[in-house]
Formats: structure tokens, C-alpha cells, sequence
């Protein structure tokens, strides 16, 4: 999974697919890149040649000395067990909007099987089936994603209104805001009780922003009826977030913004100077987050999206960074336990396309099979299959 890999994104969906046929797999961590170790099979090495993954067959002798090396104490390396395949679902509506997912894109791509659930059936509890949840560029405060002053006249907002009121109506709720508010509950529950949890763009902050306004109505007239609490701000309450403390809202509905956690409109970087850093941590000692920053590159090519980064100074202390432009104070990328389960949120909308606008064509990955960017959407993938050790610290 270094330099030699010629498809990095189809590699993941290989070793996906083979803890599927319930064949031997381990993930090597920082060992050339964060490579796979798979019992040799001859479907499997078919398989690789079907999906154009770069291969190599090693000799038993090779594997133990590979093993011995990756177990010394000097370097920073770990093999990990993969078991079992997680039972994917994204958080998505079934209607077409005129934006696409990246998670969606590179699992496609990556030929990794999920399933697409909305409102309707989180609320009738369906992600007990499911062990990892990304949630899409979604607006969870019920203010259909602040495309009001841009959009309220194209034909695809009135449509996402109607059917956003429509699955309220239907599911008991006044509001939609309020709707929203029930799925996000329901979703960190699914967290809380072990479940994975990933998000991007809109899908981050807005979450959080509305589990803090529970009780709170932070919606203006045109989204739902009536104006919100002028006296909203202070009724926010930060400990039902996941990662997000002490953030100020926008309440401004012809802002293309929801609060000041993302740095979007104060940002000075352009696309020349837009990176950010992944950090090292020890692969034997803090496992997960070596886990999630397995990459060929170091230093990864900034994107923007409706949330692009996260502002340092908002992220609650407890949470691991896994990536951030340190100059800009900007986190883009972090990773934390909510109850039994864990959550990572990463910030902009396409690790292949600067600046996604509203109506653009899909990214087309083969064009980016060894996207670093995109690597790190399908660590998360795969991190949930680890077999679990006990905590060393």
C-alpha cells in the first residue's frame, strides 16, 4: 500500500471482500504504507488481477520474518487481525439531489456493498442491523441545508422541502426540525451502543449543532413557520455533543452557514497552500488512530465543502486529532469514543475536487485510484473489522 500500489482504493475493497470469503487477512500497520497480509488463495489472487490491485506472493519463511520485524519493540509497526466484514449503511436520501457523496463514490468504486437508509428508517430503529453509519452532507437542524437564499426557487429545493415535510407529517413530528432532532438522537444511540460512526461536510457540525439545541428552536421563519429563539445561543447545551464545545450559531438564514465551528468564511488558505498534516502516533500503543491515518502521504491536499474544516479552538479537548493545518489553527480530520461506540468526522465534501459546487458532475475515480484523500474515508471502513485488544493505557 506504498508508492508501488497501482489502485489503492480497489486494495481496500479486496481485503473487504476477502474477510467476506472468511479468509485469513491482517493489516499491517506502517508497514509500506499500512499494506494487507492475506493467506494466499487463488481466488483471491484472481480477484486482484480482475480488479487491478498490486500484488505480491511471499514465501511462508518471508511472512515470519516480516512478522518478527513488525513485532520488535523498536519500530513503529503492529499486525492486525481483520474478522469480520462491517455491514455498511449510509445515511442518504432516495431522492436526487444535485450533489454527490464522496462516501458513496469511493465505496461504489471500491466495490464495497451498503445500504442507504433515511429518516424513516432510523426512526423505526433499522440501524440495529448495521455496525458502521456515515451520514451524508445532511443538515440536521432542519434548515434544508441553508440553500434558502440561493435556491428556493430551483425545483430540486422545493422538492427536498416537500418530501422532507412529507416524511415529518408521516412520521408524527410538526416540523422537520424537529424530525431531524429524533434521527440524530436515534443515531447517537446507535453510537453510544457500539456502533462506528463517520461523517463529512454538513454532516459534522450540523449534527452536533443540533443535538445542542434540543428543546431550542434555532430555525427562522421560512424554514419552519416561525422565528427562532432570539435567546437561542444561550440555551445551547454542549454536553449532549460529540465533538464540538462552546461554538457560536449563525442565525442568519441567508448565511450558507450553520455557527463558527467551520472556518469556510474566515479562512485565508487558497487551493496552492490548502494542506493538511496527518499525524504519527505508535502503532502498538494507540492503535486506533494509527489505524485511521494509514496512508501513502503524509501531507494531504486540502478540499473545501459547505463545512470544510473544524476551528481548533471549538473542538472539545478530549478528542484525538488525526489531521489538522496546524498554521490556520484548522482540524481536519478527528476521531472519538461516544459511549461503546466511536465517531470520526472529516471536514469538506471531495478529497479530488477543490472546491464541489452545487450541480458539478461527479468525481470519476479511476481517474484518483490512489487518492491519499479518499484513503482515509476507507480506513474507516475497515477499522471496525479489527479484533479488539485490550487497552494498553
Amino acid at each position: 500500500m506504498d508508492e508501488d500500489q497501482k489502485n489503492h482504493l480497489k486494495a481496500y475493497g479486496l481485503a473487504y471482500w476477502s474477510i467476506k470469503q472468511n479468509t485469513e487477512v491482517s493489516w499491517l500497520l506502517n508497514y509500506r504504507g499500512g499494506s494487507f497480509l492475506i493467506k494466499y488463495a487463488k481466488p483471491i489472487e484472481d480477484e486482484c488481477k480482475t480488479r487491478g490491485v498490486s500484488y505480491q506472493v511471499i514465501t511462508d519463511a518471508k511472512v515470519t520474518a516480516l512478522l518478527n520485524e513488525i513485532s520488535n519493540p523498536g519500530v513503529n509497526m503492529e499486525m492486525v487481525k481483520l474478522e469480520k466484514a462491517p455491514k455498511i449503511a449510509v445515511y442518504s436520501p432516495k431522492s436526487k439531489l444535485p450533489w454527490d457523496d464522496a462516501v458513496t463514490l469511493v465505496l461504489t468504486y471500491a466495490e464495497i456493498p451498503y445500504d442507504v437508509l433515511y429518516d424513516d428508517e432510523v426512526l423505526k430503529d433499522k440501524l440495529t442491523g448495521y455496525d458502521w453509519l456515515h451520514l451524508h452532507h445532511e443538515d440536521f437542524t432542519g434548515q434544508y441545508g441553508r440553500f434558502w437564499s440561493a435556491f428556493r426557487n430551483a425545483s430540486w429545493y422545493r422538492d427536498d422541502v416537500a418530501n422532507q415535510e412529507a416524511a415529518a407529517k408521516r412520521n408524527g413530528f410538526k416540523k422537520v426540525s424537529e424530525m431531524k432532532l429524533a434521527v440524530a438522537k436515534r443515531i447517537s444511540e446507535f453510537c453510544a451502543g457500539g456502533g462506528f460512526l463517520f461523517a463529512m461536510c454538513s454532516g459534522t457540525d450540523s449534527f452536533d449543532i443540533a443535538l445542542s439545541a434540543e428543546g431550542v428552536d434555532i430555525c427562522e421563519r421560512m424554514f419552519d413557520g416561525d422565528p427562532a429563539d432570539p435567546n437561542a445561543q444561550s440555551k445551547l447545551n454542549f454536553k449532549k455533543t460529540f465533538a464540538f464545545r462552546d461554538f457560536k450559531l449563525d442565525l442568519n438564514p441567508a448565511n450558507y452557514e450553520f455557527s463558527d465551528i467551520d472556518v469556510t468564511q474566515t479562512r485565508t488558505l487558497v487551493q496552492s497552500n490548502d494542506f493538511f498534516t496527518l499525524f504519527d502516533f505508535s502503532a502498538k500503543w494507540d492503535i486506533v488512530p494509527t489505524m485511521l491515518t494509514q496512508n501513502h502521504e503524509k501531507v494531504i491536499k486540502g478540499f473545501m465543502g459547505q463545512t470544510t474544516a473544524f476551528r481548533k479552538s471549538l473542538v472539545k479537548p478530549e478528542i484525538t486529532v488525526l489531521g489538522e493545518n496546524k498554521g490556520a489553527e484548522e482540524v481536519r480530520y478527528l476521531h472519538g469514543d461516544f459511549g461503546k461506540g466511536q465517531f470520526t468526522f472529516y471536514g469538506g465534501h471531495d478529497p479530488e475536487d477543490y472546491q464541489h459546487a452545487v450541480g458539478d458532475p461527479p468525481t470519476d475515480l479511476s481517474l484518483h485510484p490512489n487518492s491519499p484523500g479518499y484513503r482515509l474515508i476507507l480506513n474507516n471502513i475497515l477499522f471496525p473489522a479489527a479484533k479488539k485488544k485490550p487497552q494498553k493505557t
